[in-house]
């Protein structure tokens, strides 16, 4: 790793570039506005007249280069005959002249490449001294997916820009890195307890459906072992990494017909209707949204009416019921895992909780939306909008 330089900080550089614009700006305007005058301004010399093209010079007019005369002399003046060689071209030196003020559309020039030069300087410092931060954003961006489809976490580069900046990707990077050792021991906490509960869970079950209990002890157990076993299988599911099963196309009508066929077979009041639809997603996980949405529907209402509706390029998989619906105020809260409007988590009342919270997990993951409102005739209207 390179030395780090205490000295390059953000005032530094915004120091440098002002004063950089600045000298700029006026060496600019000083070079332009010096060609738009009509030469120099200064002293100026004129030579004298001559008579003729190649022919010698004429004299001075006369008076012209006298000193003062003297009282007594004629005139009243000395006079002075000119100094140098004959044949000798007269130079005569004028006054110096004042400068002469600058014309408008000079000054206005003037102030136009200054302005010019300064805008200039601060967008390209503004996009100079951004780039950090640019990269920064661009980083958080892609932390959340890389710890979602369980890929390295995005790192910046500690040995570039500023102090400031140095420090914030230090920072950024440890808690990347944090974050996703968390996410990778969570994971394998998750399968190693899921993997420790099944068995024991299997082998109950084996004993009660085999061993000589009484039948309604027996059914008993044998669902509260079932119910255990689908906690874990959620559990597992919300844990998954997102990139397990690429998304692919898929007839929605056809898929929710089936899973509305299924639970239809079992005696569920429930129906479906739509026109065809194609979405991307992965089927498995949208047959499992299907499922929580419509079993939810009938642990409160009952039944349920599932649909498919196409408006402006949008798809959207409906699940309606006449159920008590939610409370306005719940509607956010019961998207939580293990929140339920009636909080005992009894299976007889409605099951442990995670069901919204998972089918919102994976929806999210097919790039969909899940969207949870009351009806005005009553009851709950859940849609999964493509």
């Amino acid at each position: 790793m390179l030395k780090r330089k205490n000295w390059d900080r953000l005032g530094l550089r915004l120091f440098l570039l002002m004063w950089g614009a600045l000298v700029l700006s006026h060496v600019s305007a000083w070079m332009l506005a010096s060609q738009t005058l009509h030469g120099p301004v200064g002293t100026h010399e004129r030579p004298a007249p001559h008579a003729e093209d190649g022919g010698p010079p004429m004299p001075p007019p006369e008076g012209f280069g006298e000193g003062p005369r003297r009282p007594h002399e004629p005139g009243g003046h000395e006079e002075h005959e000119p100094h140098g060689p004959p044949g000798m071209a007269w130079h005569l030196p004028l006054a110096p002249s004042l400068p002469p003020s600058l014309p408008w559309r000079t000054g206005l020039l003037d102030y136009g490449v200054r302005l010019l030069v300064i805008a200039l300087a601060a967008w390209w410092g503004s996009r100079w001294l951004a780039l950090p931060v640019r990269r920064l954003v661009s980083a958080a961006q892609r932390l959340t997916p890389a710890l979602a489809q369980g890929r390295p976490a995005p790192r910046l580069h500690e040995d570039e820009g500023t102090c400031e900046v140095r420090d914030a990707a230090a920072v950024f990077n440890r808690m990347a890195a944090e974050l996703s050792g968390q996410f990778e021991e969570r994971g394998l906490m998750i399968a190693a307890i899921s993997h420790d509960l099944r068995t024991p869970l299997t082998r109950m079950r084996l004993r009660l459906e085999t061993g000589e209990v009484e039948a309604g002890v027996r059914e008993r157990c044998v669902d509260d072992i079932r119910e255990m076993n689908r906690l874990v299988e959620s559990v597992i599911e919300v844990f998954r990494p997102a990139d397990a099963a690429p998304a692919r196309r898929v007839d929605l009508s056809a898929l929710a017909q089936s899973a509305v066929d299924d639970l239809a077979e079992t005696g569920a009041a429930v129906n479906f209707e739509g026109p065809a639809a194609v979405v991307a997603a992965d089927p498995l996980a949208l047959r499992r949204v299907i499922d929580n949405l419509v079993g939810n529907a009938l642990r409160y209402a009952g039944s349920a009416r599932v649909s498919v509706a196409l408006s402006a390029g949008v798809t959207r998989l409906v699940v309606e019921d006449d159920g008590p619906g939610i409370p306005e105020a719940e509607l956010q809260r019961v998207r939580q895992p293990f929140r339920r409007v009636e909080g005992s988590r009894n299976r007889a009342t409605g099951g442990t909780g995670l069901g919204l919270y998972i089918a919102q997990q994976l929806v999210r993951r097919q790039g969909a939306v899940l969207v949870l409102g009351n009806r005005p005739e009553g009851g709950l209207r859940a849609e999964v909008v493509f």
